[in-house]
């Protein structure tokens, strides 16, 4: 092989060397074994009613024979308000060791539909790369990919890499933007500070919190789809989150956490 094309080809490994190192992430604020619950209350017809459950469980795993973490959100509502809405939500990801995002799925039940979508990515060429699948309630999918020379990012990935965010410095209408994929397409979306505040959970305990959202674009407008009370300390567990539904809002609070990295110094 001649000196031109070795030196291709170490070009090319540089390139795709770069898009990952761009995409890694020092992470702080979890560990293996960490397991949160929440109790889920839903606005309906302007009365909070509780709603159901929801768990987030985070254990060191294998992708594709990588090292990485699998994560997985559960949402279960209880049987009266399936009466009123039927709620079914399991979420799934991977990501390497050092939080480059590896695989997404959501599976989703919501009232009559239940949509499928998946999210793979990979970094070729020095680019980042997401192959998504949309799955219908009728059986059809829908298949696309998308290329960008920054990190995708899908909302449960980017939500383990934001708790290792550093706060120190921030004010009040701080951003970070990252185009985001729901398993359809891929948009610009931010994260917005707007604070700190104390908040009670269900446990019976309160926490000094940050105050995030979580806004996406969408028919041309920036549209908050969630804001995040994250505890004010190395772990950043969120300890309530308000969600902006199509069929309304709702809230979950934190109930019970186990296996949590870091010492809990936000508690009052």
């Amino acid at each position: 092989m001649d000196k031109m094309k070795v030196s291709f080809i170490v070009f090319l490994l540089m390139l795709t060397a770069s898009v990952k190192a761009q995409c890694t992430f020092r992470n702080t604020a979890f560990q293996s074994g960490e397991f949160l619950s929440y109790n889920l209350y839903y606005n309906w017809k302007f009365v909070w009613v509780k709603a159901g459950t929801a768990s987030m469980y985070t254990v060191k795993s294998t992708y594709k024979g990588r090292e990485a973490y699998r994560a997985s959100l559960v949402t279960r509502g209880n049987n009266k308000v399936d009466e009123m809405f039927v709620l079914r939500d399991t979420l799934l990801c991977y990501t390497s060791t050092d939080m480059v995002p590896l695989y997404f799925r959501k599976g989703a039940r919501e009232g009559k539909r239940y949509n499928v979508d998946q999210a793979f990515y990979s970094y070729p060429n020095g680019k980042s790369t997401v192959h998504l699948s949309h799955k219908h309630t009728d059986g059809t999918v829908e298949y696309s990919s998308h290329t960008s020379e920054s990190c995708i990012f899908d909302m449960m990935n980017i939500f383990l890499r934001a708790r290792s965010f550093n706060p120190k410095g921030w004010k009040k209408g701080f951003t970070v933007d990252f185009p985001i994929t729901d398993g359809k397409d891929v948009e610009p979306a931010k994260v917005a500070y707007h604070g700190k505040s104390v908040i009670k959970a269900d446990n019976g305990k309160k926490y000094r919190c940050l105050e995030l959202s979580y806004v996406e674009k969408d028919d041309g407008k920036w549209k908050e789809i969630a804001r995040f009370y994250v505890s004010d300390d190395a772990n950043h567990i969120p300890v309530r989150l308000d969600m902006f539904l199509k069929f309304g809002s709702a809230k979950a609070f934190l109930v019970g956490m186990k296996g949590i990295r870091n010492p809990i110094t936000s508690e009052e």
